[in-house]
């Protein structure tokens, strides 16, 4: 007979093992290929956005089960706290949860009493769970590896959630705060301003409360590869490196730019 399925979460594991992760958006990819060509070019994990994309959630549930199957984290950044769908997500293979938004130590509380079974949380106990391969295990040893293995995210991308990142960070409950570096610049009157002194010192200070918090920072919205490994340097460890779409678009300009140039036909 087989091994049991136990749950183990590719993100956590480096995340402790004070090694980065790294996560490609996807806003684009409707089919669970994108998990295979995730972990083929060296990700952690999916960050499916349905914040910003529009997925149903049988979607979701493919992606996550393929993902699942061959040691990518399937990650998925809701809509808000008031996301009806998170416990339908986590219930069929999701992996974890990201709150965007997240300003207020209530807001971050209501996070974790989503995500987490109790006593941390209010998270209803469900049955045949995927992660185990819909085998029958006893409800304590369940409870115990999905709290264990669950990854719960909390963005830090508003003023008003830098201004209150230390409270946030002493949340049980939390294991990343993540700074939405687009929005947060936005906030600050600074849009697009990347190497503005402000969201590196925004960064550091999350990192910071993180760290004195036992949990972890990450860096989000920032797409340049020099700006991200300064940022994995200075203690960003849960990374997104880029979206489905951007990536395929870099890749396909690319492409036809080499093919006219080669053509003698270049702009």
């Amino acid at each position: 007979m087989r091994e049991e399925a136990r749950m183990d979460n590719p993100v956590l594991r480096s995340l402790r093992d004070g090694k980065p992760a790294f996560g490609m958006s996807v806003r684009m990819t409707r089919s669970a290929d994108i998990a295979r060509i995730a972990r083929a070019t060296g990700h952690d994990f999916l960050f499916i956005d349905t914040q910003h994309a529009i997925f149903d959630i049988e979607t979701i549930a493919h992606i996550a089960q393929t993902a699942l199957a061959i040691g990518v984290a399937p990650v998925v950044r809701v809509r808000g706290v008031d996301d009806p769908d998170i416990a339908l997500l986590l219930d069929n293979g999701v992996s974890g949860i990201v709150f965007p938004d997240i300003s207020t130590v209530a807001q971050a509380r209501r996070a974790v009493e989503i995500v987490r079974f109790p006593p941390l949380g209010k998270r209803s106990v469900s049955g045949g769970y995927v992660q185990f391969d819909f085998r029958t295990r006893p409800v304590g040893e369940a409870v115990a590896e999905l709290q264990a293995a669950t990854l719960l995210v909390c963005m830090i991308e508003t003023v008003e959630g830098l201004e209150n990142v230390e409270a946030i960070a002493a949340v049980p409950g939390i294991d990343v705060l993540h700074v939405g570096s687009n929005d947060l610049l936005v906030g600050m009157g600074k849009a697009g301003q990347f190497d503005d002194s402000a969201i590196v010192t925004a960064q550091d200070r999350v990192i910071a409360a993180a760290r004195a918090n036992g949990i972890f920072a990450g860096c989000g919205g920032n797409r340049d590869v020099a700006r991200q490994a300064e940022a994995v340097r200075r203690g960003a460890l849960f990374l997104t490196t880029q979206s489905d779409i951007a990536l395929l678009a870099a890749a396909a300009g690319a492409w036809t730019a080499g093919l006219r140039k080669a053509l003698g036909d270049a702009p």
